[in-house]
């Protein structure tokens, strides 16, 4: 019982920061306005573990790849408590071990970012019906516009109403139960 709530609380604490970080990954790759709560929040949360990373781990076309590997690490250590509460000895295959932890980190990262997007499609679309003044429609729109544009030029508004939010969270679905497919593969790589 007790190393049920351990995990819950380091898997709620690491994800919630990891979270933060993949929102700042993401909020600079695609050019979210700097100039808001939400961004300001992220950026005072993830600064002092970004900024000393940024030293070792530099940018890339303008990507800045040490805050994604910051929340990759902290899957990964999420990951690795989760498989250790549950008994798991690495000491057997350190190897495998640790190629299938990264690897499951990396699907707990598309699989988060899946999430994020699904969740900023819906309350922007909630947002626009609600009150499409309010101030976190730019930060929304700025977001959800490169996933929206795919459906956007190949399938007009019908009635004025924009359907590619529909076809964006089908697709998310779908790419969530492959997620979880994967995960479950590489998982079972670990029994």
């Amino acid at each position: 019982m007790s190393n049920q709530i351990l995990v819950f609380l380091l898997d709620t604490t690491l994800g919630l920061f990891s979270l933060a970080l993949l929102l700042r990954f993401y909020f600079q790759l695609l050019r979210v306005p700097y100039h808001n709560p939400v961004s300001q929040f992220l950026i005072a949360v993830t600064d002092f573990i970004v900024r000393p990373a940024r030293r070792i781990i530099p940018g890339w076309a303008g990507i800045d790849l040490s805050t994604l590997m910051l929340a990759w690490l902290l899957e990964c250590i999420v990951v690795s408590i989760v498989y250790v509460m549950q008994g798991y000895d690495f000491g057997s295959n350190i190897i495998a071990a640790s190629g299938a932890i990264g690897l499951l980190g990396i699907v707990e990262i598309i699989k988060t970012t899946l999430y994020i997007v699904l969740l900023m499609i819906i309350v922007q679309a909630v947002l626009s019906w609600v009150n499409p003044n309010s101030p976190l429609a730019p930060l929304l729109d700025s977001f959800t516009r490169p996933f929206l544009a795919v459906f956007r030029k190949n399938i007009p508004p019908i009635a004025n109403v924009d359907l590619s939010p529909l076809f964006v969270l089908i697709l998310i679905q779908v790419l969530l139960m492959v997620v979880a497919g994967i995960h479950t593969e590489i998982a079972a790589m670990l029994r």
